[in-house]
């Protein structure tokens, strides 16, 4: 174990979670926890963590994630997007230690042409977005040093997410209808990662200024925007030895015609202006990300 930052991931085990340990592996002393090991919902777990590992830096990869459900669901989905992230501000700011937090497009109700910037005004459709914007403003108002960093329609390898349940579509199936009027920046927890670690070691080693010159809210997603029949057309288009001979005809259709419990933004593209400007980072462009993330899974499957 090294002399660097002591570096706490919570939600280890989640897309995000796991890249993040991949990303600060090796370098620092890291502990990672999951639902196992600290459970969200009980405030008192959190702290007890906190206090136990004594952390530099707190990477919050955990979140209730299941949008439809969270409609049914709000206190549980409160409890874990909106009361965990306060306490984790609270114990951060006690140890002066960085809390980096992700939030999501989902705060933001679709209706803006053109990209969502920071200082545009959230409106959430859903129980889910409203519970992650009272995450980012519970950070806010306790202060410290922080990072949110909001993103959108993140995949990767591992874990639950539309490329993986699209493959397993398209194995399964001849004819996929995907939604055609819903406008984003598909997003890998790979690049999430990576952008992550940059920033961290930026901000620890002082390159970016002092605290109050770089604290604050960013949008992060991989550049450009599609629709999820974009997102999809581009996949099976690539995915190549993952899928065989097999290519399901995909028919795109609007929203109505795929209703859902929670209601979802029209445009969730998100200005990536800010992060470029303060850190010099810049995602790349989500077909190549995309890419990245199909090469790794047919090295996983090989």
């Amino acid at each position: 174990m090294n002399g660097g930052p002591r570096i706490l991931i919570v939600g280890g085990s989640g897309q995000l979670g796991l890249e993040l340990q991949r990303s600060f592996a090796g370098t620092n002393p890291m502990v990672a926890v999951d639902r196992e090991t600290m459970d969200l919902s009980v405030p008192d777990r959190i702290r007890a963590m906190v206090a136990e590992v004594k952390p530099d830096v707190i990477l919050n990869a955990a979140a209730y994630t299941a949008v439809d459900r969270a409609e049914s669901e709000p206190e549980i989905a409160a409890a874990v997007n909106a009361r965990a992230p306060r306490i984790l501000a609270e114990e951060a700011s006690k140890i002066g230690a960085l809390l980096v937090h992700y939030s999501t497009d989902y705060v933001f109700d679709g209706t803006k042409r053109g990209p969502w910037t920071e200082e545009d005004e959230p409106n959430p459709l859903s129980a889910y977005g409203a519970t992650k914007l009272t995450g980012e403003e519970a950070i806010r108002e306790v202060g410290g040093r922080y990072l949110i960093f909001r993103t959108s329609w993140v995949y990767g390898p591992h874990g639950k997410n539309f490329l993986l349940t699209m493959l397993k579509l398209g194995r399964e199936r001849d004819q996929l209808r995907v939604v055609d009027d819903q406008s984003g920046a598909p997003t890998t927890s790979l690049e999430l990662a990576r952008a992550t670690r940059t920033i961290v070691d930026g901000a620890l080693a002082g390159q970016f200024g002092a605290t109050e010159q770089w604290v604050g809210l960013y949008h992060m997603t991989c550049e450009g925007e599609t629709t999820w029949y974009g997102f999809t057309h581009a996949i099976f288009a690539r995915a190549g030895a993952l899928m065989g001979k097999r290519r399901p005809e995909i028919q795109p259709i609007p929203t109505s015609e795929y209703p859902t419990p929670a209601k979802r933004p029209r445009n969730s593209v998100l200005s990536n202006a800010k992060l470029r400007e303060r850190f010099g980072v810049a995602l790349p462009a989500w077909e190549t990300a995309l890419d990245v993330v199909l090469a790794e899974l047919t090295r996983i499957r090989a």
